[in-house]
């Protein structure tokens, strides 16, 4: 199956509304520090195009619920640099056009404003990941994704062409980006309607990966394990997302949080209430 029920670990504390998940490539390019996919993943970090994908997802869609809506991707990005090439995301969002299916669109790359004109034309909203304003910051941690003023150009090309937009700052990292939160929701808040956060739940190589990266950061962090996640305190995790409803609340946005089990100002917690129904 390339079209398939979302299901983030059967994790209690998901709020998603019931949707499904679709990705035309296995792996994502940007390699990020954090990144969850490396404990399940073959070869994570090299993205490439899944088999007869156009195929399998035209024939999955005949049977699929139009009143759900497909968030392509979550596992990896749906416009890795090889896309500019290939357009397989492109064509495969042709595809739901065609079949009137409604789509969001979660990235970290500023590839997806080239398809602005068809996303405005069909179902569909762009969620873009922000994590950090800062080039040097986001060149660490997130080494192989565009940087924050390429994210930014595409959001403000995409809500410029009318395509509802939210934004993903997320995870926020204590001691890496938490001291951004405001800036950042101030420097979308004039392309966006609505932002979702999350504190940082590596997996065990991630935290590693995390830790060999800054290691002075990260040694001041207090994680317990839970399961395969590590979770920050959670009166640490509240205090941030604080900051980031506040920070909504300021600019006149829609907000929500991710796995933090914390109330939410919006009808969906990842922005899917956006989407266009024309």
């Amino acid at each position: 199956m390339v079209l398939n029920a979302f299901d983030p670990w059967n994790s209690s504390r998901c709020t998603c509304p019931p949707k499904y998940s679709f990705c035309a490539y296995t792996g994502c390019s940007h390699g990020c520090l954090y990144c969850y996919i490396t404990a399940y993943v073959p070869r994570p970090f090299e993205a490439r195009v899944k088999e007869n994908v156009l195929r399998r997802l035209a024939r999955a869609l005949r049977g699929a619920n139009r009143g759900r809506y497909v968030s392509m991707a979550n596992s990896s990005d749906p416009y890795p640099p090889v896309e500019r090439e290939m357009e397989m995301s492109r064509q495969c969002l042709e595809l739901f056009r065609e079949r009137v299916m409604p789509v969001l669109v979660v990235t970290k790359s500023d590839l997806v404003a080239r398809d602005a004109a068809l996303l405005a034309d069909m179902r569909a909203s762009v969620s873009m990941t922000v994590t950090s304003l800062r080039e040097d910051m986001a060149a660490q941690v997130e080494p192989g994704a565009p940087s924050p003023g390429r994210r930014l150009e595409a959001l403000r090309e995409l809500a410029d062409a009318g395509v509802p937009c939210s934004v993903r700052l997320d995870p926020v990292i204590p001691g890496v980006n938490d001291g951004e939160i405001e800036d950042v929701v101030a420097a979308v808040a004039p392309h966006c309607r609505h932002v979702v956060s999350s504190t940082v739940k590596p997996r065990s190589d991630g935290l590693q990966r995390l830790r060999e990266a800054m290691p002075g950061v990260m040694e001041e962090l207090r994680f317990a394990r839970r399961g395969n996640t590590y979770w920050l305190p959670v009166e640490q995790r509240r205090r941030l997302m604080r900051r980031v409803s506040r920070a909504c609340e300021h600019h006149g946005l829609t907000w929500a949080t991710c796995r933090e089990s914390l109330s939410m100002d919006a009808p969906s917690c990842d922005g899917g209430h956006l989407i266009s129904m024309k």
